[in-house]
Formats: C-alpha cells, sequence, structure tokens
C-alpha cells in the first residue's frame, strides 16, 4: 500500500513514513494510492471476530507488510483493552430503527480513544525501531488533546505540545488535559479559536527550522492518516452487528473537522453497505451549508454547548474533495487556495455526487438541550451536546427509510456539564478513575495567538 498528497508533490510514501510525516511535505493530506475492498463473503467472515480482531483485519491491507501481523495484533490488542465495555464500541437502542454506537468507553471518555490509543503504540514501536526522537504538535477542540496526551505520555522518545483555545472548551476537557502528569507534556492555551489554534500547527509543518537538531515534528490531529485510518473500524463493527452486509445501514455523525465521518465515507467505499451518511453540525454550520446548499463560505465562528464542533476551517474536508474533484491535485489546490477569503462551490454535477451521498443538518444549542432532556425522559439515556446534535440531525435526515439509522454517541456527557444542566437535568458525575479530576493540580500556558508565541515555546522546552 501506497500513500499520495492531495497537492501531488508526494508520491511513493510507505505507512510508517506517513505516520511520521502527518502533514504532507507539499502542504496537502496523505491518501491512500488505492482502497482495499471487503466483499459480502469478507464481511460475514469477520461477524465472529471480537473488536481488536476486527480492527486488524480492517487496517492489514493499509499497513500491508511494514510492521508485521503478530506485532500489529499486539498493538491493538494493548490499545483497547482497557475501553471499560467489553464490546469496545456497544450500540444502544433507542427505537424501532434508531441507534447510538457509543464510543466514549476509553480512557478520555471520548472517540479520539480509538485513533490516539493505537496511534501513541505505533509511534513508540517506530520510534524504537528508528531510535528516533520527535516532537509532537496538536491542535484541539477539545478532546484531541487529552486523548493525545494519555497515548503518548509515557513514550520517552517524544515531547507532545498541545495547543487549545483559551476559555473556549469545556472545564473538564481543559482539566483532561492540563492534569496529564510528565515532563514531556505540555499545555499551550491559544488567545484565539480553534482554527487559530489548527492554523498555527499546520504553519509549523511547513517549517520546522525552529527545532532542535535532528528532530522532527509528528501530527496528532486528523491529519495524520492513521487517525483516519482507526476510525473506519467502528463503522463495520455497527454495522456488521446490524445486520451487514445483507443489511444496509445508515450513519449521522456530528463532525467539525470532517474527520470522522470521512472515515465513514472510506469504509462505504471499502464495499461496506452504508445508504446514508449525514453531516450534524452546530451553529456553525459551513458543512451543512455545503451539503445542502453547494455554499462552501466562512462565517463568523460561534462559541456553542458542542464546542469541539465549533470550527469553520475543517481539515479533513480536503481528502474528500481530492475525491469529489477526480483526484486532481490542481483542481484541489485553486480551490483550497479560497477557503476562508471568499464564498466557494463546486459544478453542479460534482454538487450532485456530493448529495448522492450525503445529507446534512445543523443543529442550535436550544434544540440540543430539549432533545437531551427528552432523551433522557424517554429513554433514561443521558446524551453530551455533541451526540444529541447527531441525533436530531439524523431524526431530520433520515426520517421514514428502512434501514437502521446509527448516530455517533462521540463523547461521555460528563465532559459537557454545562449542557446537561441547561437541559435541566443533574450535572452528571465523572467515572471513578476521574472522579478526583478538579482535585489534580493543572499546568498550561496561555500565549498569544501567533505562530512565533508557539515554536519560540517549543525551541525553549523541547528536550535536547
Amino acid at each position: 500500500m501506497k500513500y499520495i498528497s492531495t497537492r501531488g508533490g508526494c508520491s511513493d510514501y510507505g505507512f510508517k513514513q506517513v505516520l511520521l510525516t502527518g502533514l504532507a511535505p507539499d502542504g496537502g493530506l496523505f491518501v491512500p494510492e488505492q482502497l482495499p475492498q471487503f466483499s459480502a463473503s469478507d464481511m460475514e467472515s469477520f461477524k465472529q471476530l471480537s473488536y481488536p480482531e476486527l480492527a486488524l483485519k480492517i487496517i492489514s491491507p493499509f499497513v500491508a507488510d511494514e510492521i508485521p501481523e503478530a506485532d500489529l495484533s499486539r498493538i491493538i490488542h494493548e490499545s483497547y483493552a482497557d475501553f471499560d465495555d467489553p464490546a469496545v464500541a456497544p450500540l444502544t437502542q433507542l427505537g424501532e430503527r434508531e441507534w447510538v454506537l457509543e464510543l466514549f468507553h476509553g480512557p478520555t471518555l471520548a472517540f479520539k480513544d480509538f485513533a490516539l490509543q493505537v496511534l501513541g503504540r505505533l509511534l513508540d514501536y517506530v520510534l524504537t525501531e528508528n531510535d528516533q526522537r520527535v516532537v509532537i504538535l496538536g491542535a484541539t477542540s477539545g478532546d484531541t488533546g487529552s486523548a493525545a496526551l494519555e497515548g503518548c505520555r509515557h513514550s520517552d522518545r517524544v515531547d507532545i505540545f498541545i495547543l487549545h483555545p483559551h476559555q473556549r472548551v469545556s472545564d473538564v476537557q481543559r482539566k483532561q488535559m492540563t492534569t496529564v502528569p510528565g515532563d514531556n507534556v505540555f499545555n499551550l492555551a491559544v488567545e484565539g479559536n480553534f482554527d487559530d489554534c489548527q492554523r498555527i500547527v499546520k504553519a509549523a509543518f511547513a517549517d520546522q527550522s525552529f527545532l532542535p537538531d535532528g528532530r522532527q515534528l509528528v501530527a496528532v490531529n486528523s491529519i495524520n492518516w492513521a487517525r483516519i485510518l482507526m476510525q473506519i473500524v467502528y463503522y463495520f463493527s455497527a454495522a456488521l452487528r446490524l445486520g451487514a452486509p445483507q443489511q444496509a445501514v445508515s450513519f449521522s455523525v456530528p463532525t467539525g473537522n470532517f474527520g470522522d465521518i470521512y472515515a465513514g465515507y472510506l469504509a462505504k467505499h471499502m464495499g461496506l453497505p452504508i445508504e446514508r451518511l449525514v453531516v450534524a453540525t452546530n451553529k456553525n454550520d459551513i458543512l451543512h451549508r455545503f451539503v445542502s446548499a453547494n455554499d462552501y463560505s466562512a462565517t463568523e465562528l460561534n462559541k456553542t454547548y458542542s464546542p469541539s464542533m465549533d470550527i469553520l476551517v475543517s481539515s479533513n474536508f480536503e481528502r474528500y474533495l481530492f475525491d469529489l474533484f477526480d483526484r486532481n491535485p490542481q483542481t484541489l489546490s485553486g480551490f483550497m487556495s479560497g477557503v476562508g477569503s471568499q464564498s466557494l462551490s463546486v459544478s453542479d454535477e460534482q454538487w450532485q455526487r456530493v448529495r448522492e451521498e450525503f445529507d446534512s443538518a445543523s443543529v442550535d444549542d436550544e434544540t440540543t438541550c430539549q432533545l437531551i432532556a427528552e432523551v433522557f425522559a424517554t429513554n433514561g439515556e443521558l446524551l453530551d451536546p455533541h451526540t444529541a446534535v447527531g441525533l436530531k440531525a439524523a431524526r431530520e435526515c433520515l426520517a421514514g427509510r428502512p434501514e437502521p439509522a446509527i448516530t455517533l454517541a462521540t463523547a461521555h456527557p460528563a465532559k459537557f456539564s454545562d449542557a446537561i444542566t441547561a437541559a435541566g437535568l443533574p450535572t452528571p458525575e465523572l467515572p471513578a478513575h476521574l472522579a478526583d479530576l478538579f482535585d489534580r493540580e493543572e499546568r498550561y500556558t496561555v500565549v498569544a495567538n501567533e505562530l512565533a508565541a508557539v515554536t519560540d515555546y517549543i525551541r525553549q522546552h523541547a528536550r535536547r
């Protein structure tokens, strides 16, 4: 399996190169040259597998022979061993054809654990093999940071720097990041929004001259292909348990950076029978406006009860557009050059292709809280605000369809108590392993919304 860049300047990269490179040198994102295909008989044979066994089947073609199967299997099994549900990603039924896929049973209570527990161990494996030290740099709208720190903090071959938007994440999200111990762990609160953090990260990757000699940056954001890869697995897991390949399914995905739903798009194009993919957004609705009205124009960023989706520039959307533009890097580069500065659209023929696969909806805070209260009263299930956005979008877009509708529950409700109390419900308790979270000492530094402020800090604090 070889990888290419969406901008056309890199090709013939192997999995381990892509893992360590993150953002392609030409500024694009890595994608596989072709997707592996799974037949109906393949998927039938997967049905009796455990979640780690299924993950090994799904990702092995992407890794090829770069990591021996026994080592890859060990990495995957260790990554999911501490999830607090034996199913790893259990399904909960809310109605006749309505399901929620619970992706919050990992150590940091968010779907990011599915990829970052594996990514940390993959990095350990490759860095040990290469006798190499690296600097990890990532931006978070709330959940990536804690999952990355948890997945990578044990490695003595990395220094990890995580940027989060100052005062724009929930208290639990912030504390989960800033209370992680370790001399190699650094949290920076940027005086801006998530898009600013993401912009700084991409600029730092483009010019790494600020790093100590012999060091390079490694990405933990979903610009890193390994992040997307591990998220494909739970689409297969959920669909197989609800009757695939004979039974088709649809998914509703709360998303801001387009990574999670892009993994579903890939699963579909690998053979999984997915009828519809619903892009669920909050008031920051650029993705909804693109899917519903062919309008990809930036507006003002709003702070909402679902802060992990408070994003206007969706990094992984580039990977989808690369396919939409028939993998033409020049067309893609031209489109991306206008992002954020002008109103953008695609051709009518291209937009019809978008509509053939995706639906979308935007859900405001008031409706989000109403749905949290309604589902708790009706089903006794407590949803986090991102999941509530996804469920509301599913009910709008998938009503009356015959196949099961699966909403991705991307985080534990205790991470977003403001939304829960706004819904008129008691503050949810944190799980036992985080019960003392607010008693733990915090460590973070507030920095200006400038590339130089971040790179100067890394230069001063990265271990030699």
